[in-house]
């Protein structure tokens, strides 16, 4: 399933419980449960009212008892924690693993302090999107890579045929794929001070994109501030058997202000931060350039090059791409993706990738390309939804201000 579908299908299946029989919904959205992979927060998911739905191959919480719109709020107003042990963090080892990375990410990963991290991408050689990742530098012959669930086959065998190219010429790389483990996201303005509850390690000295391997709730996790919500929080790798018991605790810290969070309100979250979705707003067809992701390209990189597809991306740094992604908010019924972009002229000048009703703003906010020349903020346009045209303009990002914690 495309993500941008999951905050869709998450009121559809509101909706239906709310009216029809549970059993006969269940069996139309949950048929293929039994083929699916569950995190070892499934059970616990179920025990919380967690409506579970298949994406990317696993069985997954969409939602829980809170609707997406109450779930989206109370994430900015105090805090939540979604499981997303269905991503695939791994590590990286040995005195070449940043030289080796660097062939395939647009980061100056070699710049990068030891326990600090950066958003970057898998690029192919057409300069395109493999994926989305955060890096890590653990220490200068370690580094830790998350990357999306939907990619992780095509992204490790990728990753694994240049790692033998490279070290088939002397060089010093070995992985590790860290499937013994889970992986938390704590989100919101409570997510600190709930954690600090529950370790040792001065989180006020943690700054945003930092990582600390330290003990939390008793537990040996790997934490990185950072998240995909637009809010200050913590993605916390956790051994897999501790997992449930530092859901429980953080949870039980909270006083039940902070709540369990699915991924319909995961997607809201992220569009208000305009954050890329892959597989909608971001393909192997979109380069970083033309994805507005220009910040994420070293300096040196844009300088040097030496990674995959180097040519045509700085190419487009000089000259300009295309297409660009932009931000839009419209009248009208939420545009979604694929929804047609005209200019006021009625011809077609671009295409949604992602879009919904901003449950924190209260209007339609959506993501989308458009013809170089129509991306400046003001821009007026019209978006077909079911083939009616409303007014649209275009809208700078993030919708909803980020509060990342950063040194003042």
């Amino acid at each position: 399933m495309r993500g941008g579908g999951l905050w869709q299908l998450g009121l559809s299946i509101t909706r239906r419980l709310a009216q029809t029989d549970k059993k006969a919904v269940g069996r139309r959205y949950f048929a293929s449960e039994a083929e699916l992979k569950k995190t070892v927060l499934y059970d616990f998911h179920v025990a919380n009212g967690g409506k579970m739905v298949p994406f990317a191959g696993w069985s997954m919480p969409i939602q829980y008892k809170d609707s997406i719109m109450e779930s989206t709020v109370n994430c900015r107003q105090n805090g939540s924690l979604f499981d997303v042990s269905h991503m695939c963090g791994f590590s990286l080892k040995g005195k070449d693993c940043v030289p080796f990375l660097e062939k395939l990410v647009i980061a100056d990963v070699a710049a990068l302090a030891p326990g600090t991290g950066t958003l970057t991408v898998f690029t192919n050689e057409k300069g395109g999107a493999i994926d989305d990742s955060v890096i890590t530098k653990v220490t200068d012959d370690h580094m830790y890579i998350v990357v999306n669930a939907g990619c992780r086959d095509k992204d490790l065998a990728h990753i694994e045929a240049h790692m033998k190219s490279f070290k088939a010429k002397g060089g010093d790389v070995s992985w590790h794929i860290h499937d013994e483990r889970s992986l938390l996201a704590l989100q919101g303005p409570l997510a600190a001070p709930v954690l600090q509850h529950l370790t040792k390690e001065d989180l006020s000295k943690v700054y945003f994109g930092e990582f600390r391997i330290t003990d939390i709730n008793g537990a040996h996790c790997f934490i990185t501030r950072t998240g995909y919500t637009g809010e200050d929080g913590f993605e916390i790798s956790v051994p897999s058997e501790n997992a449930v018991d530092l859901a429980k605790a953080i949870l039980e810290k909270s006083e039940g202000k902070v709540r369990l969070t699915g991924l319909g309100a995961r997607d809201s979250l992220r569009l208000e931060a305009g954050l890329c979705l892959y597989g909608n707003d971001m393909e192997q067809h979109i380069t970083p350039v033309e994805a507005g992701l220009n910040w994420a390209i070293g300096k040196r990189r844009k300088a040097e090059g030496g990674f995959l597809g180097a040519e045509v991306i700085l190419k487009q740094l000089a000259e300009g791409p295309k297409i660009r992604l932009v931000g839009f908010s419209s009248t009208g019924p939420p545009p979604r993706s694929h929804s047609e972009i005209q200019d006021e002229k009625g011809t077609s000048i671009g295409e949604i990738t992602s879009g919904g009703f901003s449950p924190c703003l209260k209007k339609n906010i959506a993501m989308g390309y458009v013809k170089s020349g129509f991306h400046k903020a003001g821009t007026k346009a019209k978006i077909l939804v079911r083939g009616k045209a409303y007014d649209g303009v275009v809208t700078k990002k993030p919708f909803v201000p980020t509060k990342y914690y950063k040194p003042s």
